[in-house]
């Protein structure tokens, strides 16, 4: 079911918090911008899975949208040696802030019925189809 009103609002503003605390990661880190674009928009590969049908596709889109694998990959990176640990929470802190970003345009987590329904509601010409 999707959230409306006030809990969809909120649901987008917790995107945006994502999305500035990942950001200020990266630069606390010093690493590289050019890598944080280039790593940017990787996560949206996944809807590469669609190619297999709406189920795969909501399946792997959803793991490349979820803060579990951002938050795993910090984990380990703070558990590692000092050459690979940086770059891998760089790396979480890109992650994030693809999904932070998402979240705050009001890209939700995707259910199988199609890649219009999310858990944030309908978005796209379903959005536009539902406000009319």
């Amino acid at each position: 079911m999707a959230s409306g009103g006030a809990m969809r609002s909120l649901l987008r503003a917790e995107g945006l918090a994502a999305l500035c605390a990942a950001v200020a990661l990266y630069a606390w880190l010093d690493a590289p911008w050019w890598a944080f674009a280039a790593g940017f928009l990787l996560p949206d590969l996944a809807i590469l899975a669609y190619l297999a049908n709406a189920r795969v596709g909501a399946l792997v889109y959803n793991m490349a949208h979820s803060y579990v694998g951002p938050v795993a990959l910090g984990l380990v990176g703070l558990h590692v040696d000092l050459q690979v640990g940086p770059a891998l929470l760089a790396a979480a802190a890109v992650w994030t802030s693809h999904i932070g970003f998402d979240r705050a345009l009001g890209y939700g987590l995707k259910h199988a019925s199609g890649f219009a329904d999310t858990h944030l509601g309908p978005i796209g010409r379903a959005d536009r189809v539902r406000k009319a």
